[in-house]
């Protein structure tokens, strides 16, 4: 399985970064590349993650790393990362 990103996940992931890096620049470098190697999993295990419960669609999915959502799709071999998010925030 291949992991692409789709080009609002890698801005979603810059604001994450830049965010916490208002307080902590190390721990900001630290958090994204936790988040990635979570992502990273779905390589071998592409239904990891529970279906996202907005669609109710089996190959729409996410994965938690602490108050994030990582939204991802399974598309054939291909697995797309869609989003990431806060916790406390639906997909519109």
């Amino acid at each position: 399985m291949n992991i692409n990103w789709r080009e609002r996940a890698l801005d979603d992931i810059e604001i994450i970064r830049d965010y916490i890096a208002r307080d902590n620049q190390f721990y900001a470098t630290i958090f994204v590349a936790k988040i990635i190697e979570s992502v990273e999993k779905l390589m071998g295990f592409p239904r990891l993650g529970r279906v996202v419960p907005e669609y109710q669609n089996d190959s729409i999915r996410e994965i938690i790393y602490r108050d994030y959502r990582v939204i991802y799709e399974i598309y054939d071999e291909e697995i797309y990362i869609l989003t990431v998010l806060h916790g406390s925030k639906l997909l519109d």
